[in-house]
């Protein structure tokens, strides 16, 4: 399991990253939990940290892994 923090604020953020990530990570592996102060996105796949951070990037969204 990988979590990152990052700065969508919203449901239309979290669509956005969604766009990205539905090609790369089944949407059953990922949550992005936008109660959380760090709006931490929960990832559980063996793809690669920098794969997640370059998605999530693309979607215009600032991403940091955290764990």
């Amino acid at each position: 399991m990988m979590q990152f923090k990052t700065n969508a604020k919203c449901g239309g953020c979290e669509a956005a990253i969604r766009l990205k990530l539905d090609g790369i990570v089944q949407a059953c592996d990922w949550s992005l939990d936008l109660d959380s102060p760090d709006k931490l996105l929960t990832i559980n796949t063996d793809i690669s940290p920098s794969v997640i951070i370059e998605a999530v990037q693309s979607a215009g969204f600032q991403i940091e892994q955290i764990q």
